[in-house]
Order: structure tokens, then sequence, then C-alpha cells
């Protein structure tokens, strides 16, 4: 076997500012030559084909060629395989030339999980970027600061909340139910990704009538709310929704990124027009990252994409309710949201899904103060009703940022003992973050 060797090159060779360099998971038969493999995805998602052609000169393999930078088994087989051995598993990382795509996500994605992505099994786990990579994006708006600025609150976790039911209310009626959330203490309220225009709550009418709830709750509660409406929609129209909502008073939006596209997103979220934060929600996303063999991580579509993409709050699935979630996976979309990345923001993650009052302690322990509590049932569902579900979980949250318990402040607070009590409180059977018995 005969591999050029501009196609593999350790990393201390490579310009890297040059290249974006993705990370893969790889599984392939025993009989693989995995360097003659790794080389294969560089050269299929770059200028290569199956044989080689005239047009491929030495000047276009060195602008435009993947290189191979690293490729580790797991469990490392060197010198023989077991004959029980039915499959070799693998890490991975291939540089492509960032120029080839520029700084966009259509023709990044196309590029590093394209076509391969047809190629049994093999997993988009990472994208490392270059600050030159970065300098073409703008990230979000606002982010963790700016949110908080907008709301002036600087010492304690925000609270969200899902209007319930998902769908088939008036404007009318959804606007009761964001004032009842709002005057118990909900700092930012959204709509269901499964409502953005329908016939019955059409977008205008509903900013209109949620916004003047919003007024009243915020004036009896002394505090600012924001409501992010859902725009999602074919690209230009939901242009259009987002200024049609704005010009109706809308202070935030939200779209579904996954569905409606990260380019998309992005000229929304750089549109100068645009001065209010988004929120992104994670539908779809789950269709992408779920199959272990295939697909992308969740840390990527969930977390450091949309980031990139210029939203500034973010939905990730959480392990206590009603989804399938790692609590490790869990944990690495939030640090992703919020860890530095150049001069992009911090986007606020948003632990929901599932999540109660009794989670408060959990999630403040894992992500300190820069996290966005997200409930939509617990509050909605409280036995007391929604008002009182929205003060539970800010009675929660005061009490664990100031040193105390949540068992302890559920035997002081009615609302949130009420809710201890019917849905308990999560506790995990391991603390810290340093653990190495696994």
């Amino acid at each position: 076997m005969f591999i050029d060797p501009i196609i593999v090159q350790f990393p201390e060779n490579l310009d890297k500012e040059r290249f974006v360099i993705a990370t893969y998971y790889c599984a392939t038969k025993p009989t693989t030559n995995m360097m003659k493999f790794a080389a294969a995805l560089a050269i299929e998602q770059t200028c290569g084909t199956w044989l080689k052609v005239p047009g491929e000169t030495p000047e276009v393999r060195d602008r435009a060629i993947g290189r191979v930078v690293g490729v580790y088994e797991t469990p490392a087989y060197q010198i023989s395989i077991p004959p029980d051995v039915e499959e070799r598993h693998f890490i991975v990382r291939i540089a492509y030339p960032w120029q080839n795509f520029g700084s966009q996500f259509s023709m990044l994605l196309s590029t590093v999980i394209g076509n391969i992505s047809s190629s049994g099994k093999v997993k988009l786990v990472d994208l490392e970027f270059p600050d030159s990579f970065l300098q073409g994006i703008k990230g979000p708006k606002f982010g963790v600061e700016g949110i908080r600025e907008l709301l002036g609150v600087y010492d304690r976790p925000l609270l969200n909340n899902m209007i319930k039911p998902c769908i088939g209310l008036s404007p009318e009626k959804t606007a009761e139910l964001a004032y009842e959330a709002a005057v118990g203490g909900v700092d930012v309220i959204k709509d269901d990704e499964l409502v953005c225009d329908p016939p019955f709550c059409r977008l205008e009418e509903r900013v209109k009538a949620v916004m003047e709830a919003l007024k009243r709750a915020d004036e009896e509660k002394g505090e600012k709310t924001l409501y992010a409406f859902n725009i999602t929609a074919p690209a230009l129209e939901m242009r259009e929704n987002a200024y049609r909502a704005i010009e109706a008073g809308a202070n935030a939006l939200m779209i579904n990124y996954a569905t409606c596209g990260l380019d998309t997103t992005r000229m929304l979220t750089e549109d100068p027009n645009i001065n209010v934060p988004i929120l992104a929600h994670s539908d779809y996303t789950g269709a992408q990252y779920e199959s272990e063999w295939s697909g992308v991580s969740a840390a990527l579509i969930g977390a450091k994409l949309p980031r990139l993409a210029g939203l500034d709050m973010i939905i990730g699935l959480s392990p206590y309710g009603k989804f399938p979630m790692l609590m490790d996976t869990f944990i690495n979309l939030g640090f992703q949201m919020l860890q530095p990345l150049g001069h992009i923001k911090p986007a606020f993650p948003m632990p929901g899904g599932g999540t109660t009052q009794g989670h408060i302690e959990d999630v403040i322990r894992k992500f300190g103060n820069d996290v966005m509590i997200a409930a939509g049932g617990a509050i909605h569902g409280h036995p007391m009703g929604p008002a009182a579900g929205a003060r539970a979980f800010r009675q929660g949250i005061d009490a664990v940022v100031k040193g105390q318990s949540l068992a302890e402040a559920g035997k002081e607070y009615k609302e949130l003992g009420a809710a201890l009590e019917l849905w308990g409180l999560y506790s995990e059977s391991k603390s810290g973050i340093f653990d190495l018995k696994g």
C-alpha cells in the first residue's frame, strides 16, 4: 500500500489556521487497513475520487485535499487481533482546508459528514475551529451576559417555562398562561416548538396578547419577562415572521434550528434589524445524534454549532425526565455552550424535557449560576396552579444559591414543598466531579 505523504500528516506538521479538524468514531471489519480507510475518508470529502484524474495536480492537492492527522484504535491492537474479534473501533482525525467551504454551515457539514455519512459506522464526534475560521462567525448577539443585562438578573440561574398544552390554545389562553407563569417568577417563557402561526393562534395576535399580559405581570412582580415567539418557517417567510413579531412587540424569538437549517438560522441571528435574543429549540436533533454508530454527536448539533450560528439560549435534553440522555452527554452539552470559544459569546444552557423543582440542586451543582432551568409541566401542572409552580422553582433556586438545601427549603415554602412531595427530590448516587472508580 502507498499513501501520498500529503494525505497523512502529524498534527505538529499542520498549519492549523488553514484547517478545521474533524474527529470521527469508526467501526470496521477486523481485516480493514484503517490507515487506508482514513485516507479514503479524507480524499472522498475533498478533491479525490476512486481513481486519479488528470486535473488533480499537486497544486490542487496541496490546496484542497484532506489530511489524516490521527488514527487511534480502542482497544489498541498492535501485534495481532484475537480470533473472536468481529469489529475494530477507531478514533480518526481529519483536517479539512476550511477555505474549501468558507465560514458557513451548509458546505461545512457537506464536507465533514456529507457522502461519508453513508459509509457505515462513521460518526462525527467533534469539530475544532481555528481562529481564522471563527473570525467569519459572529455568534450570539446577547449570550449569557446580554440576557442577564436585559433582565437585570446577575446572581442566580434563570427560569424558563414552556407553555402547556403544546398546541391548540388561542392567543388569549396563551396570554393567560404566560401571565400566570410570569407573575410567579419565570424569567423567560417560550412558545412550544409545534406552534408558529396556526389559524387558531396567529403569530401577531399571540404576540400582542402575550406582551400585554406580561406587561401586567412585570408590573406586579417588579421584574422583567422575556417571551420567545416561535417564528419557524421556510427561510424568507421566517425572516418576515421575525419582523412581524418584533413590530407587534416581541422581545424574544425562537427557532427550531435543526429543521430549518443552521445557515437559515444564521441569516436571522446576524440580521441587523433583529435585535432581540433568539432561543434555540432542539427538536429533530435526536435524528442526527441518537445512533451510536453514525450521524453527528449531540455536543455538535445540540450545542457547539447552534452557538456558532448565533443562538443565545439553547434547549438541551436532560437525563432527568421523559427522554433518554446520558448524564455525561448532558454535562458536555452545557460545557460546550459555556466554555470560551474565541470571541464567540457563551450561550445559556437550558436543560429541559421533564425537569421538576426536585432537580434544581443537581443542575446548579453541575453548571453553577449560568444555566436556565426549563420546565413545562412542573409549572403548569403544579397542584396549586402555574403561578405557584413558578414560585416553587424560584423558591428552590434562591434557597440553593444561598446555600440552603432543597429539602430544607421544601419544609419552609408550601409551593416548593408541594412540588417536592408530588415529583420527588433528585439526588445522584455519586457527588463531585472527580471520580476514578467509575
